[in-house]
């Protein structure tokens, strides 16, 4: 009896690790992407910083995902309650907002610079929307330089709306990508393995878009797969290979024709 249940421990733990493997194959582009977009993003509206806080929970918490600057590192993993700064009520408002002289604003949220020993002066945040529904916040904070700081000029908030459509369809996939991890957690936290089909019908019952499901059911498809042994491992590899080639080739054609 000890010895089969350690092989189920054993074959659980070995399942997990594949999980989280995949989430942060997953994950690690799209957060690379939105720093990058970050860092494109404030030098064209000369901030010092920027940032993107993500729903955390049901309850109207917001999270710091991914951040650019002096205190870059501090900021990821902090959390802003429901309803609280200036992030907080542009998510729950949907409207962007600007602040020139945050220690003068009284719905201003001081305890993300108490944390990390930032002196925020100007703010200039924008919500994330994707498809009608508001799924984190983008904000800018302070210019390149010394204070006094010119304010956030209209141009730069409508520039802003423009970056934040493109952060905001990759906070979304980076969230459906993350299913893989709360799949990692369900895992430890059952008694008995999870097989095959419960893993997708487990899939089916979230709440995400269609495409995003899709693309996880197929990676959930490869990792079966590949489990299967080193032939179907190979084989599942080039058969993918050659989808891959196919589509390239077929959009060098469709835009050579044009």
């Amino acid at each position: 009896m000890q010895e089969n249940s350690n092989q189920q421990f054993e074959e659980k733990l070995k399942r997990v690790i594949e999980t989280i493997d995949v989430a942060n194959v997953l994950t690690v582009p799209l957060t690379d992407s939105i720093n990058n977009i970050l860092e494109v993003s404030s030098a064209s509206i000369n901030s010092e910083e920027a940032s993107v806080l993500i729903r955390d929970g049901d309850n109207g918490d917001l999270r710091f995902l991914c951040a650019i600057g002096q205190v870059a590192d501090q900021l990821i993993g902090l959390k802003v309650p429901a309803g609280k700064g200036i992030a907080g009520f542009v998510f729950s408002s949907g409207q962007p907002m600007t602040i020139s002289d945050a220690v003068q604003e009284e719905s201003f949220y001081d305890e993300v610079d108490k944390q990390t020993g930032f002196s925020t002066q100007m703010i200039l945040a924008t919500p994330l929307q994707y498809e009608g529904n508001i799924i984190g916040v983008l904000e800018y904070v302070n210019r390149v330089g010394e204070p006094p700081y010119e304010p956030f000029t209209p141009e730069e908030m409508d520039n802003a709306a423009i970056y934040a459509e493109a952060i905001a369809s990759l906070v979304n996939a980076y969230e459906s990508a993350k299913i893989f991890q709360e799949l990692g957690d369900k895992m430890l936290t059952s008694n008995e393995l999870l097989t095959h089909t419960e893993l997708r019908d487990w899939l089916q019952n979230l709440r995400d878009t269609n495409d995003h499901k899709e693309m996880i059911d197929l990676a959930v498809l490869v990792r079966e797969l590949a489990l299967r042994g080193n032939v179907e491992r190979k084989l599942c590899k080039e058969i993918l290979e050659s989808i891959l080639n196919y589509s390239d080739n077929n959009t060098d054609i469709k835009y050579s024709s044009l």
